[in-house]
């Protein structure tokens, strides 16, 4: 029977496909391919985590009241000896070494053999033997998955997940991209909200997705096909033939819409009345710029590089980076790049830093951002060297996360004059007028727009946390996110003040957020004079046809009405004359 739900949809696209439910508390085995040169450490990993088993086995028979039966002690002596068999001790070894594979991935190919083996057997008490083989496994694999593990690998392109729409709580950005390695085709969560930076990703790479469809978990089955669309929110199980028709029609109208829209994609971004407008990319990996360039993007307004920092042991050092941003600055072939440096925190987290002793209460709120820069100035520093040192090879610009007051602006500036200095010292080359922005993501930082001005080169707009601290609303908790409204008087006054600060100054001020890469939020920008947008690749096709066929000077004139409006019903006419007649 053909049933819907409606969640929260946060990343366009139809999707028809079966149905991969993933429970949190199922042990998630990750498969990586490992350099040759990580292979020793890894057998040692696997070792210690066999070594930690036993030793967990003994405890707990070590703790066994003597006047327990017997058989419950030979139970635990048998995993014991299991753990000495050469089944479990040398073969996942000889499985790493073989294939090149983590620890994880080898013990479940092994175990995976094993249970084969059992399940052939005729004897019914033998084949329930296997019960054994997972017990075992799993007190090793939960070590292994406590411990650290090099995710400078790649994860295989082999995948139970490729095809399905995953129905899971919720995902991490790290999870976000580990999926779409391994070929999910779309997912749905129980939680989150439209602006969480899982579902800023989502869109990044391409996942249609819904979220905040509660008990999704319960309401579908696997293998159970269903239509998912990312754009409108709706879950539709088990359709029937004239459904299925239906959105298979849907599915080809936007694709043809797509290649409509991208037929200009190589035009300059120039409105009716003749006014320039860049239209940038935002990115998280230098792989994007490959889809930045083909969409027509006129450089990378937004390089997010907290990525390279989580689900890894150590963070990257400054060769490493050096090295990626030199990569990418390569592939824009003389276009600019915008790096913001590192905006750890929040929903964003890695596993070597020692803030992390403590969960905060709100960590939107706390510790994070060029906060974290400040008191980590051995995780920042060779980011801002790296980064300098590329400027010396192409058009770079710094951006700085989730200023707030000038004076730890002045802080950073003056660890950034040091760094220069530094460089300079040991001969290497930079650029030393490399431009530095600021993020306006906070309201007091809004406010005081002109004052950041006298420190900075350009700003930059981040409407998901400008939004999200303005209207006091927690973006990744879905019982309030439906409060969150880019449209809020007060949210656009905020981004004003800061467009008339640019002009005061005379400098560029451009946005990153997910407004920027909203169409139906184009012309009121336009209107409000912003000249330059940094969005996902995917939504710049469609923000770039509403510029070409925008008049600035017509826009212009009724934001400045919208803006002045104090009543709320005549507020609202206003921006829907000005989405549709406009």
């Amino acid at each position: 029977m053909t049933y819907a739900r409606l969640g929260t949809g946060i990343s366009s696209g139809v999707v028809i496909g079966p149905v991969r439910i993933l429970y949190r508390n199922e042990l998630e085995i990750p498969q990586c391919s490992l350099p040759p040169q990580f292979i020793a450490e890894e057998i040692a990993r696997y070792q210690a985590a066999l070594t930690g088993a036993k030793q967990h086995l003994k405890d707990i028979r070590g703790q066994i009241p003597a006047h327990t039966p017997a058989d419950i002690v030979e139970f635990i002596d048998t995993h014991l000896l299991m753990l000495d068999d050469s089944t479990l001790s040398r073969v996942p070894i000889e499985i790493i070494s073989s294939r090149e594979c983590n620890a994880e991935w080898a013990l479940k190919l092994q175990r995976d053999s094993l249970v084969r083996v059992f399940d052939e057997m005729e004897d019914p008490y033998l084949r329930t033997r296997r019960d054994d083989v997972d017990h075992v496994v799993n007190t090793i694999m939960r070590i292994l998955l406590n411990s650290p593990v090099h995710h400078s690998v790649k994860p295989s392109q082999e995948s139970t997940y490729s095809g399905y729409v995953l129905v899971t709580d919720e995902l991490s950005p790290a999870d976000a991209i580990l999926m779409q390695h391994q070929g999910i085709a779309a997912f749905i969560t129980e939680g989150g909200g439209p602006t969480s930076h899982t579902a800023i990703l989502a869109r990044s790479l391409g996942i249609p997705a819904v979220v905040g469809l509660h008990h999704a978990r319960h309401c579908y089955q696997n293998d159970e096909t269903v239509i998912l669309d990312g754009q409108r929110g709706w879950v539709i199980g088990t359709p029937d033939a004239h459904t299925l028709t239906h959105f298979h029609q849907q599915r080809r109208r936007e694709q043809n819409r797509f290649i409509e829209t991208i037929r200009n994609r190589h035009q300059p971004a120039v409105t009716r009345d003749g006014i320039n407008i860049s239209v940038l990319a935002n990115i998280e990996m230098p792989g994007d710029i490959e889809s930045a360039n083909r969409i027509g993007a006129q450089g990378v307004g937004l390089f997010r590089t907290e990525y390279l920092y989580m689900n890894r042991l150590l963070p990257p050092s400054e060769e490493e980076q050096f090295e990626i941003y030199r990569e990418t600055l390569q592939r824009l072939a003389g276009k600019p790049l915008t790096i913001r440096t590192l905006d750890l925190g929040a929903d964003k987290q890695i596993n070597n830093s020692s803030t992390q002793t403590t969960v905060p209460v709100n960590p939107a709120l706390g510790l994070r951002a060029i906060r974290l820069a400040l008191k980590e100035p051995d995780l920042f520093l060779p980011q801002l060297r790296a980064i300098l040192r590329v400027s010396a090879l192409g058009p770079v610009k710094i951006l700085l996360p989730m200023i707030s007051n000038v004076q730890e602006l002045q802080l950073i500036l003056r660890l950034l004059q040091d760094t220069c200095h530094a460089l300079q010292t040991q001969g290497l080359a930079f650029d030393p007028n490399i431009p530095v922005g600021g993020m306006i993501e906070v309201p007091a930082a809004a406010i005081n727009a002109d004052m950041f001005l006298n420190f900075l080169d350009f700003l930059s707009i981040g409407t998901n946390d400008l939004i999200q601290y303005t209207l006091a609303i927690d973006r990744v908790d879905d019982e309030v996110n439906y409060l969150y409204d880019p449209l809020n008087p007060a949210v656009l006054q905020l981004i004003n003040i800061t467009l008339m600060a640019g002009r005061k100054f005379g400098k560029p001020v451009s946005m990153c957020g997910e407004m920027a890469g909203d169409p139906r939020f184009t012309r009121l920008l336009l209107g409000l004079g912003l000249t330059e947008f940094s969005m996902h690749p995917n939504t710049l096709p469609e923000v770039k046809e509403v510029i070409l066929n925008s008049n600035v000077s017509q826009l212009s004139q009724l934001t400045q009405t919208i803006l002045r409006s104090n009543d709320y019903e005549q507020f609202t006419n206003l921006l829907n004359d000005f989405q549709y007649n406009h």
